[in-house]
């Protein structure tokens, strides 16, 4: 087992498609938005897609709910994992927390568990930060 690891690393937005999908009295709203990501740090090296269901407030604040698939290489195995997560989104920061799916991860990353969070700006923009505490049995 491969215990306490940590993973800081930023994805690229290469590509985010959002289209509203039921709009209600008032300017609130739901959106899916399906996400392109790319990840090229020294520990991963992975694409990943990312759908999310997001209930925007007539303020443009939202909160969501998002699945994220990553394949690649995670330092020296390769594979694929999928995180769940939920969010907010406050006007100014995205905030996220997700977990790995039980029995999601294929490859060399088999058994990998693990949670993460993203906090991002937009300042951050085109990249998405996310930090990932994980092991591997």
């Amino acid at each position: 087992m491969i215990a306490g690891m940590h993973l800081h690393t930023k994805f690229e937005i290469k590509a985010w498609d959002e289209k509203p999908y039921r709009e209600l009295e008032g300017g609130a709203k739901f959106s899916r938005a399906d996400v392109t990501l790319r990840a090229a740090s020294g520990e991963l090296d992975a694409e990943a897609s990312m759908e999310s269901l997001l209930y925007y407030l007539p303020d443009g604040t939202s909160s969501f709910v998002a699945l994220l698939h990553i394949v690649g290489r995670l330092n020296d195995r390769q594979g694929s994992l999928v995180l769940r997560g939920h969010g907010t989104y406050d006007g100014e920061t995205a905030r996220m927390e997700l977990e790995t799916v039980p029995g999601a991860a294929t490859g060399e990353l088999e058994g990998l568990v693990g949670k993460a969070v993203s906090v991002s700006t937009h300042s951050d923009y085109p990249y998405m930060p996310l930090t990932l505490d994980y092991e591997i049995s």
